[in-house]
């Protein structure tokens, strides 16, 4: 009879769509580095000035500071696709986090207000606060991020049938357009419209060394964190009374998510700007193929999140040479259907 219910038991575990994949998830990662080498290598070969391989080759490990061609290489297109990879990273992770703790499909950075919330204090800082340093800049959009992300979650509790997605996502847009708002009229009425625009457009092309070497302690610090806690993310993706149930401290494994989420989002806003629908599309691709398992999750979709940014600092490139496209825009043309697809799914259940 035992061993009747134990086969039963595994039955149902091996049936369970929580199960993981994980010799996909190990082709996902290894699939995925080898595409993101090669999107690095061609975003560091194409550009104004034509550059081969070869000469992109020596200027990485043979650096001659008398060539032109290697001063552009180092400079300016090197940090630059090494920026768009963290950046990527840093919001898809922040996506997958926030999808996991919250259980909300429709999560993520742009959505839930917290790239706007950062780019707002960022505007703060331009306009009362000039001459702000780099490192200053960071701290600033650590605390918009914060600040968008309470604020969602603030208007979204006032309902009184509680948090569903929709109603998370329809309070994300409000504050948003707000913060979005009070930006512009900060912007235009302290003359500073020029450098908030960037912001607001989204890219990486003022990256450069410093702003990498900034953002590498984050990515290690913020990255570690969240494989840590990624075995409890998945338990509590299951449900907080579940996890609750198993001895989860769902309370500890929240705070430590979202200090998590801030600090890579504020990261990445304070490089690129508010590029949209990153945290929300890789997530979602990344359970599909690698299943639910958060151990798998976080790293497939940092890696997932740096090619699609990659590729789409690439393509704003390519779009209307030798003017940049916004890489914002190129997003939001992948991100925007797959919105629209899961409000209307999200929906059904109001």
């Amino acid at each position: 009879m035992s061993t009747k219910n134990n086969k039963s038991e595994q039955d149902n575990e091996n049936n369970t769509p929580y199960r993981s994949k994980p010799f996909t998830a190990i082709t996902v990662l290894l699939g995925g580095t080898i595409v993101l080498v090669l999107g690095l290598v061609i975003s560091i070969t194409f550009g104004a000035a034509n550059i081969n391989m070869k000469t992109v080759w020596t200027g990485v490990f043979q650096f001659d500071p008398e060539l032109t061609s290697h001063q552009i290489i180092q400079e300016l297109r090197l940090p630059r696709a090494l920026a768009a990879a963290l950046v990527g990273a840093f919001l898809a992770v922040s996506g997958a986090i926030m999808q996991g703790m919250t259980r909300n499909p429709l999560a993520s950075p742009s959505i839930m207000g917290v790239t706007a919330g950062s780019a707002f204090m960022i505007a703060i800082a331009f306009a009362f606060f000039p001459g702000t340093s780099y490192v200053g800049l960071m701290m600033w959009s650590f605390v918009g991020a914060g600040l968008g992300a309470g604020l969602v979650f603030m208007i979204g509790s006032l309902s009184k049938s509680g948090l569903t997605p929709v109603k998370l996502a329809l309070a994300g847009a409000a504050v948003t357009a707000l913060l979005q708002s009070i930006s512009s009229a900060i912007a235009i009425h302290f003359h500073v419209a020029q450098d908030i625009t960037f912001w607001y457009a989204g890219g990486v092309a003022g990256a450069r060394w410093f702003s990498v070497q900034l953002m590498i302690p984050v990515a290690i610090v913020g990255i570690t964190l969240a494989i840590i806690i990624s075995r409890s993310i998945t338990v509590l993706s299951l449900g907080e009374d579940v996890a609750k149930g198993l001895g989860q401290r769902t309370r500890y494994v929240k705070i430590i998510g979202t200090v998590v989420v801030l600090l890579l989002t504020g990261a990445a806003v304070s490089v690129a700007g508010t590029v949209g629908f990153i945290g929300l599309v890789i997530p979602h691709i990344t359970r599909f193929l690698v299943g639910v398992d958060y151990r798998w999750i976080i790293p497939c979709a940092a890696v997932l999140g740096a090619v699609l940014l990659v590729l789409a600092d690439l393509g704003a490139r390519m779009v209307n040479p030798p003017y940049e496209t916004p890489v914002g825009a190129i997003t939001a043309l992948i991100g925007v259907p797959f919105f629209l697809y899961l409000a209307r799914r999200e929906g059904r259940g109001l």
